[in-house]
């Protein structure tokens, strides 16, 4: 049974009773809400989801409910916690969809060293992944975001999980943050891309999430072996250059947008190596989304 066949009643019963059980990738979630604008986030952008039995295995017992007391009439709030445990200070209310959303990354990256951890966007085509890392301000949602609707299967905006036992990268596919003139930019090159409600003056600016195609929140549980690593550069105004990347470069690279490298130690130094010596590595500067697409098909079209 997917959410989409909870109607609304039954849904928010979950989310405020004993908890809504849900899989997202290789995780089992179990979230609490008395939030309305949380249960339309997740019935709007988690439809494809699969509910999940009370006897399931949960990695995640999450709760993200506002404030209470005088705070709560005052400055309204809402506070996330796994387990009992408070991560981070209380948020506006107004922002209760986003504060899920970082929350449920923190709980990935924090606990699931069954994974090495990369922060780095990953896609699919025709059986290829291609690896985004990226800081913020590189253009890395946004590239994904418009790869996903251009032929590509969405594994993930934010983590690639490259399984210890493996080696094979496995999906996370759930909603894509898009932040500030991205979100404007990819309505524009996708009329088909769906949205949540939007998030303003978050710590990042303004916010929307951007729904995950069927197809690819249907394919959740096939992973793939990586063979593009690009790592992408917004510049306004510059020119587009593409660069082949030594790999010893892109193994540092890696290593410092690896969330839990310190943790796997030599095992996490042993998975990166194997991973970049499979993978062709570039630099790739670009000034506009266009420029950005046709970079990367002249990237993944190359011939060896």
């Amino acid at each position: 049974m997917l959410i989409s066949d909870l109607d609304r009643n039954a849904l928010k019963a979950h989310l405020s009773g004993q908890g809504l059980r849900f899989r997202t990738g290789p995780f089992g979630v179990s979230l609490r809400t008395s939030i309305p604008a949380i249960a339309c986030h997740i019935e709007k952008l988690y439809p494809h989801s699969e509910a999940l039995d009370n006897d399931a295995f949960i990695d995640f017992h999450i709760t993200t409910n506002p404030v209470s007391g005088l705070r709560r009439r005052l400055k309204p709030q809402v506070v996330f916690s796994f387990d009992g445990y408070k991560p981070f200070k209380p948020l506006p209310l107004a922002q209760a969809t986003a504060a899920f959303e970082w929350g449920l990354n923190w709980c990935i990256a924090s606990i699931s060293h069954q994974y090495l951890i990369i922060h780095s966007a990953v896609v699919e085509k025709d059986g290829l992944g291609l690896m985004l890392p990226g800081s913020p301000g590189s253009g890395k949602s946004t590239l994904c975001a418009a790869l996903t609707h251009s032929g590509w299967r969405l594994l993930s905006d934010e983590m690639a999980l490259l399984s210890v036992t493996d080696g094979m990268i496995y999906p996370v596919p759930r909603p894509v943050s898009l932040k500030n003139q991205s979100i404007q930019i990819i309505k524009a090159f996708a009329a088909e891309a769906q949205f949540g409600d939007r998030v303003a003056g978050t710590t990042k600016g303004d916010i929307e999430h951007m729904y995950v195609p069927e197809e690819n929140a249907l394919q959740a549980s096939m992973g793939i072996h990586a063979k593009y690593l690009v790592f992408p550069h917004y510049q306004s105004g510059c020119e587009t250059e593409v660069a082949p990347l030594s790999k010893g470069r892109a193994s540092m690279s890696l290593i410092e947008n690896a969330f839990n490298f310190n943790i796997l130690g030599h095992q996490g130094f042993e998975m990166i190596s194997d991973l970049v010596g499979s993978l062709e590595c570039h630099d790739f500067t670009y000034p506009d989304l266009q420029q950005a697409l046709d970079g990367i098909e002249q990237i993944t079209s190359a011939k060896p």
